[in-house]
């Protein structure tokens, strides 16, 4: 939100209207109002005492020998997925919460997505009577993981939601961002600030003392990436695959996850050595590739193993 509320000039709808960057990128703030709804830990409706709490689990609370044969070789516990209980309240010790209820949780998500979708109507209402006309956007993204897997009933929810907002189609319309655009709705041209979700909104958390090992790295993988792919104009059968793994190594490297781990200090070593290890094969691969000598079994056993983005093409990469 602070990248259109910061940028210049000042937004004339603040977060409330997308912005028209000088490059004709529109930009699209977050809404903070609906994002505390749902995200927040403390009032965010998963966190309601009816819904199922997502760290109590089987895995953890039968015997060992009985869950033995579902688990992994090593025999070590972890989720299965099978989870009997419900939050039950915040301040309750995991070992203390309720059975699950199914239908207390599915009644829950028809009373939340009613009450989102007022609040979104009386937030509109509020905002129109500043606005001039000009019709007032609530920008509402999520990370698509927050349903179904941290919160459970999430998916039953968004059901809820659109169903109610079929039912106050009078009164409120769900619109995505293309829709909007298409709309020819006149849009404030501005420069953004930088900015990032992470936390005080810049960089930090990616680029720290901690993490800032990994770019040179990243960046020498990345110059690479784009030489091969602009020396290979038309590449054998062999060598097309060699690019196109060492495409899908470069982005595996790339995922923001590793630094991110890094810096919030968990799974620190797993991070560093999957950063690691991407880079590792993305630089086998390229000399094979360079020098000419290819080991297909060995570039097999690479494909079978980071078998991401199947449709991936190095073409991408050119830099014509």
């Amino acid at each position: 939100s602070h990248a259109i509320l910061y940028g210049d000039p000042r937004p004339r709808y603040g977060v409330h209207a997308p912005v028209l960057c000088p490059n004709g990128v529109a930009i699209f703030a977050r809404d903070v109002e609906t994002s505390e709804q749902v995200w927040s830990a403390e009032v965010g409706y998963p966190g309601n005492a009816a819904y199922r709490e997502f760290y109590r689990d089987v895995g953890w609370d039968l015997p060992l020998e009985y869950l033995k044969p579902h688990l992994h070789k090593d025999g070590t516990r972890r989720h299965l997925g099978l989870k009997y209980y419900r939050i039950s309240g915040r301040e309750i010790p995991t070992g203390d919460k309720q059975p699950y209820v199914p239908n207390w949780a599915h009644a829950k998500t028809a009373e939340d997505a009613t009450d989102f979708v007022g609040k979104r109507i009386r937030q509109a209402h509020k905002l129109r009577e500043t606005f001039e006309g000009h019709p007032p956007l609530v920008t509402a993204p999520y990370d698509a993981e927050l349903y179904g897997h941290w919160w459970f009933e999430g998916p039953q929810f968004l059901d809820f939601l659109f169903r109610e907002l079929h039912y106050k189609k009078d009164l409120i319309e769900p619109i995505t961002p293309g829709d909007f655009l298409d709309a020819r709705i006149p849009i404030q041209i501005q420069q953004p600030s930088a900015s990032s979700w992470g936390a005080n909104g810049y960089y930090k958390v990616w680029l720290n003392e901690n993490n800032s090992w990994m770019y040179p790295y990243q960046h020498d993988a990345e110059r690479r990436m784009t030489e091969l792919a602009n020396k290979f104009n038309e590449p054998t059968e062999i060598e097309r695959r060699v690019l196109n793994q060492s495409a899908r190594e470069l982005l595996l490297a790339q995922s923001s996850d590793w630094a991110f781990q890094i810096y919030q200090g968990t799974t620190v070593q797993y991070s560093s050595n999957r950063f690691k290890a991407h880079i590792h094969r993305f630089n086998l691969l390229a000399t094979a590739l360079e020098s000419g000598d290819i080991n297909e079994e060995l570039l097999t056993e690479i494909e079978t193993r980071d078998n991401i983005f199947a449709e991936i093409d190095f073409r991408t990469y050119r830099s014509y």
